[in-house]
């Protein structure tokens, strides 16, 4: 297809041919035409060597590209990105590549391009914490610490994840369950958070095996109401969902274990502050060092 400033389109160039053909001078119809003598006698030469076919836009991939990544690297990087689900700087160093030589590579061989495109789905089960803290805040040999274990269980928090693959972007929720109802729910939120900062559409998710995901009809109602098709990961590959393991250990190391907290409440509040943190702040190293929020703005062109 012609660039949107071209002079000729086929239907131009076509007639710019009919009307050389006919006997007029090539400097006349380009004069008529608004182009050069050149781009006329190119483009008349195109239609005497090959046809109606000439007259069409030729692609500007080189014919030969002797800097390409070898057939031997993309298969390297391809079986490092298979088999352990590493980002681009990791397969980089470990190749001894460039970061942006195998995001290309990546990129190439369809490796989830665009935001939207694929969503990871997980849960965390988290320990309540009781009011007052837990041996976190008093030691393992406090008395807190004994009474608990002579008092009913607190129970576990479930936060609920969503991580786009693209960019990074995450949404998280706390809830006291990871019943399909819940899990469901959930999923609408995550879109409609995804799409405040972005990423309009979901095209597939990606969640484990689990009854709420793999036979809820909540689940999958949720995921006709968002347009998007499901897949799941392997059985005892949790690698597969690589993006939101990973994510649930920043969760863990980052926000829920970083501070001493005294109730599950305080901890609870100060998850968004985390999320804003990791998706506008935060150095992601799988995206050369900038936070997720700077690759959807890239990706709908508010950045060059």
């Amino acid at each position: 297809m012609s660039h949107r400033n071209a002079r000729l389109t086929v239907y131009g160039r076509r007639l710019l041919v009919q009307r050389v053909t006919a006997g007029r001078p090539v400097a006349h119809v380009a004069a008529e035409m608004g182009v050069s003598r050149a781009t006329a006698h190119k483009w008349v030469r195109r239609y005497r060597l090959e046809g109606e076919h000439g007259l069409h836009d030729r692609s500007s991939r080189p014919r030969h590209c002797p800097r390409r990544t070898t057939a031997e690297a993309e298969s390297a990087i391809l079986a490092l990105r298979r088999s352990r689900r590493l980002g681009p700087a990791r397969i980089a160093g470990i190749l001894g590549l460039h970061a942006s030589t195998v995001h290309r590579v990546l990129t190439r061989h369809h490796e989830r391009a665009r935001p939207g495109e694929l969503v990871h789905v997980d849960v965390k089960k988290l320990g309540r914490i009781r009011d007052g803290g837990g041996w976190r805040a008093h030691g393992r040999d406090s008395p807190q610490r004994h009474a608990a274990r002579r008092a009913p269980r607190a129970g576990y928090d479930y936060v609920h994840c969503a991580i786009d693959d693209h960019t990074r972007l995450a949404y998280a929720e706390i809830h006291p369950d990871e019943t399909a109802t819940t899990c469901a729910d959930f999923l609408r939120r995550a879109a409609q958070a995804l799409a405040a900062h972005g990423i309009p559409a979901i095209e597939r998710v990606m969640t484990d095996n689990a009854m709420a995901y793999r036979r809820s009809r909540a689940f999958a109602h949720a995921l006709t109401d968002i347009g998007a098709t499901h897949r799941l990961t392997r059985a005892y590959r949790p690698q597969t969902n690589g993006k939101a393991e990973r994510f649930n250990r920043t969760l863990t190391e980052e926000w829920a274990y970083a501070h001493t907290f005294t109730s599950s409440k305080q901890r609870a509040d100060t998850l968004p502050d985390f999320l804003h943190t990791y998706n506008h702040h935060r150095a992601h190293t799988a995206l050369a060092g900038q936070p997720p929020i700077t690759r959807v703005n890239n990706a709908s062109g508010q950045y060059s």
